[in-house]
């Protein structure tokens, strides 16, 4: 079983290529560029997008426009490849990727979306409630790690790879695979643009 998953809802798109649970292969870039790395994925394995048999795609949240380009790519794929789709929340894949951290995305208005009860949540960091000694991962825990640090969580260092919502993670949690048109990004606010109005 070939599965191709991406995620564009940060700051840094990820993708991967996964055979069987075997990563055949990676890329970290911008949003602009995931179709560009999946092309590139595929021709390093030696795979052609018909021998895919699952698409998985990150939801968020995160940027409005990321998510909403990886969202329409992935139900084109899945529509052009009659595949199912499953989406898989970033926030989720970001705590996939360090165990026992608390997933932070940047979310822009001075606020980051994260897990709050254990639900997706957007909030200002300086109201998060942690645990003394929390790790805290992703881009909005770097951009705030200072108030992050004040409330007693640990940050890593910026380069850590913790930080980013690596796509061989949304491969490895996708359960539910549906109709294209019905994988949704997770907004939990409205557009800016909208928020304007």
């Amino acid at each position: 079983m070939l599965t191709l998953a991406f995620d564009t809802a940060t700051s840094v798109a990820t993708s991967a290529l996964v055979r069987e649970g075997e990563v055949l292969g990676e890329r970290a870039s911008s949003a602009v560029r995931v179709l560009a790395d999946v092309e590139e994925l595929l021709e390093h394995a030696g795979a052609e997008p018909r021998e895919l048999s699952r698409l998985v795609v990150g939801t968020g949240p995160g940027s409005f426009t990321g998510m909403r380009m990886g969202v329409a790519a992935a139900r084109a794929l899945a529509f052009a490849l009659e595949l199912k789709l499953a989406g898989v929340s970033t926030l989720d894949a970001l705590a996939a990727g360090a165990p026992g951290a608390l997933p932070v995305v940047d979310a822009g208005r001075r606020e980051v979306f994260t897990l709050v009860d254990g639900a997706p949540a957007a909030v200002s960091p300086h109201e998060l409630r942690l645990e003394r000694g929390t790790t805290c991962v992703g881009d909005g825990a770097v951009r705030y790690r200072e108030a992050l640090e004040a409330l007693g969580a640990e940050v890593p260092p910026r380069e850590s790879e913790l930080h980013l919502p690596r796509a061989r993670f949304h491969a490895k949690l996708a359960r539910e695979f549906v109709d294209p048109g019905a994988v949704e990004p997770l907004y939990l606010r409205l557009p800016d643009a909208e928020q304007a109005r």
